[in-house]
């Protein structure tokens, strides 16, 4: 929420304050505090869902670059593998030998290396958890996209009350202010609870 929104809310509060509705102006300030905290951490959601989007494709990048290099090292080795069954210099063929299996060993921690965790299988393992965190702050950024909706809706008929008189857009105020409570708080505990209005019923 800006800077000036912030404002417009603060004299819209002090518009009812001063018409002597005092409950329409708490009601509005409320609204526009809750509506800086759902903004507050929407914005932090998108924050860490894009940084994990980047971790997760450097992984995956690294992850490709690793199954390459381990290609090319399985391929090499069974060339001169070929090459040692051939040759009949037991000296050189004690070097290729030895070449290959440095060959080998360097491929298999390509695959696996849990000492530094950046083998193939530990870089797939990274990724997917990354991803999955990604979509996790994904969903809680929609829920909070939601809460601000409903919070803003219920500042502007607030307002509007103040201006027509109409009680009952009031209540309809408080209610969305509620509403946009829950959404907050499955935004903070349950983001993945409403999966079907953010993806269309696909869930995870």
């Amino acid at each position: 929420m800006s800077a000036h929104e912030n404002l417009e809310h603060v004299e819209h509060a002090e518009h009812a304050s001063h018409g002597g509705n005092k409950r329409i102006a708490l009601l509005i300030a409320v609204l526009a505090l809750f509506l800086a905290f759902s903004e507050t951490l929407g914005k932090s959601a998108q924050t860490t869902a894009i940084t994990l989007n980047v971790t997760s494709n450097d992984l995956w990048a690294f992850f490709q670059a690793k199954t390459i290099r381990m290609t090319v090292l399985r391929t090499a080795a069974e060339q001169s593998q070929a090459n040692a069954d051939g040759t009949a210099d037991e000296a050189a063929k004690a070097r290729l030998l030895k070449t290959i299996d440095n060959w080998k060993k360097t491929a298999e921690r390509y695959d696996d290396e849990p000492s530094t965790n950046e083998g193939r299988k530990q870089l797939a393992a990274r990724a997917k958890d990354a991803e999955h965190n990604r979509d996790e702050a994904l969903a809680r950024y929609h829920m909070y996209e939601f809460a601000s909706a409903l919070f803003q809706i219920g500042i502007v008929l607030a307002s509007a009350q103040v201006i027509t008189g109409m009680v009952f857009l009031g209540w309809i105020s408080a209610l969305l202010g509620f509403a946009g409570l829950g959404f907050t708080s499955l935004g903070l505990w349950a983001p993945h609870a409403l999966d079907f209005i953010t993806h269309g019923g696909g869930g995870h």
